[in-house]
């Protein structure tokens, strides 16, 4: 009698949870289904450009860390490059890799996010210096993503990616750098993460550019916000 009760229980808690499963992958599809609509609207449109930069707030393991820390909202970013009329997002994650823009939106946060560009975009972003931004990108494609955050080329975390694209391709600096001890590092979610990342010995006098300082930077202007 008890093993009957017993496997009625696991088979109902089976059952809670593919139900649950099969309604998250529906609001999956279904945000997913939203953007592509959404991008479509904004191709038709010519309101994306090549060079823009994105940005949202990640659903990560780090993302809350990062966010307390610069005390932004937003805790991940891209470039955005559109290739025969299809959008994708330079980004680095794991691994740095092109992924569709629509995905990548969907990805994130209630599916929000905001475009930046350069102001003077239409002087800057020629098509010679696009392909210039994209050679250097692909020097880093492939690369796994820098967990530690360290100012080398070896690994790449998502902002760094951009300021360096940027800075080889234009000779713009997007972004103000900092060092690590620059941020708030007071929170328990903050020392938990840096605790797991650098152990007892963390490199406070490290440069890093963060999503909020590329997100604030006076040569940008907003294109875009959802």
């Amino acid at each position: 009698m008890k093993k009957g009760i017993v496997l009625l229980g696991l088979c109902g808690l089976i059952v809670v949870g593919c139900l649950h499963a099969k309604r998250k992958f529906h609001e999956s599809n279904h945000r997913l289904d939203k953007v592509k609509t959404e991008v479509k609207i904004f191709a038709n449109k010519s309101e994306i450009k090549n060079g823009d930069l994105i940005f949202q707030t990640s659903l990560s393991g780090q993302s809350k860390a990062i966010q307390l820390a610069t005390k932004s909202k937003y805790s991940h970013c891209g470039i955005i490059y559109i290739d025969n009329g299809q959008h994708y997002v330079f980004e680095a994650v794991q691994p740095i890799k092109v992924t569709p823009l629509d995905k990548w939106i969907a990805r994130g946060k209630d599916g929000n996010y905001v475009i930046k560009r350069l102001k003077n975009a239409d002087q800057i972003l020629t098509t010679e210096t696009i392909q210039k931004m994209k050679q250097e990108g692909n020097k880093f494609k492939g690369k796994n993503y820098d967990m530690t955050f360290e100012w080398s080329d070896d690994k790449i975390y998502c902002s760094e990616l951009i300021w360096k694209i940027y800075k080889r391709a234009t000779g713009l600096e997007i972004g103000k750098l900092e060092k690590l001890s620059d941020f708030d590092l007071t929170n328990e979610v903050v020392k938990q993460k840096m605790k797991e990342r650098y152990g007892d010995k963390i490199p406070l006098n490290e440069i890093v550019i963060s999503p909020k300082a590329v997100f604030n930077s006076e040569l940008l202007e907003t294109i875009n916000v959802n």
